[in-house]
């Protein structure tokens, strides 16, 4: 072998960032955030166009962000930002049946007062959080965010990972972050499998207006057909997630105003007063998908790559960002010791540290929505004696109020620390 091939054979890869990330969501944009923070080169690839992002009805969302989710983006400068614009959730009533129904007794209530850290978490709207997060990457040293620009192919090596973009050029980099969403293209094309199903239920949102106050206060109502989520946010609005059968879903979405209001209001009675729609309705079909591997060769995932569950409880956006948390603080560990930041015992510690996590919540938002979406009195009797057996024991009250928060188990550093 002569020397020039010996070299090639030998010679690193030259790199051109620390770390590629496909996806330019919530989940992406806010883990180059917590990257650059921590002192990384990262290059962020987008395939949706800059003004689809910037769009005020780009999405139609908005979001329950657990406590330890408004530390992380506190913790990033983004809540100086979308404080103003949050509502603090500061109880959660929990009811198997529509609100209002005298037939129907209240199963669950958590008050935040019960918790010395404060509300549960806070309301934020998906076009205010956006927004933060694209000013914010915007104005980030350390970031190149390219939007409009589709990765068609991967490759692995010992040193790096190559990628392939659409217009012909390649990035490498010593990891690649899969942020691409529930059909992760990423992570098909390193071989990850998925696990999952179709729900025969599509989630309704919008927002609407009301002529009462909410104080604060978001419900969850157990309906046969799925979840009904009412949830506060900012003046006298509130967000509305409305799961409903897949085929009366789509008729629903594809009615009137007035009509579509009309079907709404006996699904959560007058408590709220006169209602009105505060801006356009959006329609999402619901399935469970779990990566079967969180890691591949010079590869990990986050967010909806790695696991899209059921919005019954709230917490899809929580999860992605405690992956957000846990990988960055993995990796500021690992360059602190001198490790290769892509090699295969790093990975592995965010896997470990966060598969029972995301596995145990596609689980507990399966089985939770399994047993509450049916008109079974049998199951409703048994339901609603469990319910009310957590509310008249504090302790376990606790337990699941710290659940939702985002405050059990080992917490990264950028959740476990108040800015």
């Amino acid at each position: 072998m002569d020397n020039a091939a010996h070299e090639s054979i030998f010679r690193p890869m030259k790199m051109d960032c620390d770390i590629a990330i496909i996806g330019g969501g919530l989940a992406g944009g806010t883990l180059a955030l917590a990257l650059a923070h921590a002192g990384f080169g990262v290059t962020l690839l987008d395939a949706a166009p800059a003004e689809t992002h910037r769009a005020p009805d780009f999405d139609g969302r908005s979001y329950a962000l657990a406590l330890t989710s408004k530390r992380l983006l506190a913790n990033l400068g983004l809540w100086d930002v979308l404080g103003p614009d949050s509502q603090p959730m500061n109880r959660i009533k929990v009811t198997d049946g529509r609100v209002g129904d005298a037939s129907v007794a209240l199963g669950l209530e958590f008050d935040s007062a019960e918790l010395e850290e404060g509300p549960m978490g806070h309301m934020v709207e998906d076009r205010h959080l956006r927004a933060a997060m694209l000013d914010a990457l915007d104005a980030a040293p350390g970031i190149d965010h390219r939007t409009g620009t589709r990765v068609t192919n991967q490759s692995a090596a010992e040193h790096g990972a190559t990628l392939a973009l659409e217009d012909g050029r390649d990035i490498t980099a010593p990891l690649v972050i899969a942020a691409d969403g529930r059909q992760s293209g990423t992570a098909r094309r390193a071989g990850i499998t998925r696990t999952g199903w179709d729900y025969p239920q599509t989630a309704l949102v919008c927002a609407i207006a009301h002529e009462r106050d909410h104080g604060g206060t978001a419900h969850q109502l157990f309906l046969p057909s799925g979840p009904l989520a009412i949830l506060p946010l900012t003046g006298n609005r509130s967000s509305i997630v409305w799961s409903e059968r897949r085929g009366l879903a789509e008729d629903i979405n594809a009615l009137s105003e007035e009509d579509y209001l009309t079907v709404l209001r006996p699904r959560f009675g007058d408590f709220l007063g006169e209602v009105s729609l505060a801006g356009a309705r959006y329609s999402y079909p619901l399935n469970l998908t779990l990566a079967d591997s969180l890691t591949a060769p010079r590869l990990a995932l986050v967010g909806d790559a790695a696991h899209g569950v059921h919005p019954i409880a709230g917490q899809g956006l929580n999860a992605g960002l405690k992956d957000v948390a846990t990988l960055a603080d993995v990796l500021s560990s690992a360059r602190r010791r001198g490790e290769d930041i892509g090699a295969p015992q790093v990975l592995d510690r965010y896997a470990r540290w966060r598969r029972f996590d995301t596995s145990s919540l596609g689980l507990a938002t399966d089985v939770f929505n399994r047993l509450f979406s049916n008109d079974s009195a049998a199951l409703r009797a048994i339901r609603d004696l469990g319910m009310q057996a957590v509310n008249a024991a504090p302790g376990l009250r606790r337990v699941f109020m710290r659940e939702a928060a985002g405050l059990s188990g080992e917490l990264p550093e950028l959740m476990a620390r108040e800015r």
